[in-house]
């Protein structure tokens, strides 16, 4: 089995990551629901500009989280930390029609809601996979970053 397809078909499966942001000496974390674009490597997210962590991504798009899930076990445990660039996107760009629909698609409420969708650009995604061998490592990286 390769490495990154584990990886990508574990991050398709979730629905919830959580969102570590920071700005002039504060740190805020949320969760959000997320849709995982495989080829972009990003994750979208559905939030307001005004929520606290919404403030302080506007200050710096820096960002980093996790992604798991809660196993009885810690020979179960799977989980994925990453780091990344978050930005708005704008309602007259493509992707933000793309992710839109796709967002829709996977949380149907958000058809009610107009909040800004927000895209995640990972640069690393670091997993562990216990299930593959106590400790096991998946580690990705964008080839260039910016």
């Amino acid at each position: 089995m390769s490495d990154r397809p584990h990886l990508v078909r574990y991050l398709k499966k979730q629905h919830v990551l959580s969102l570590c942001c920071a700005a002039d000496s504060e740190l805020w974390c949320a969760n959000c629901f997320y849709v995982f674009d495989e080829t972009r490597m990003a994750f979208w997210i559905m939030t307001e500009t005004d929520t606290r962590h919404g403030l302080l991504l506007m200050k710096n798009t820096q960002v980093a989280g996790t992604v798991n899930g809660q196993p009885k076990t810690v020979l179960l445990i799977k989980g994925v930390q990453y780091r990344g660039r978050i930005a708005l996107l704008k309602s007259e760009d493509e992707t933000e029609s793309i992710a839109r629909q796709a967002y829709q698609k996977r949380f149907p409420i958000a058809r009610k809601v107009s909040a800004p969708l927000w895209e995640i650009r990972l640069d690393e995604l670091k997993m562990t996979d216990n299930a593959l061998g106590f400790g096991k490592k998946i580690i990705w990286q964008r080839a260039n970053l910016d």
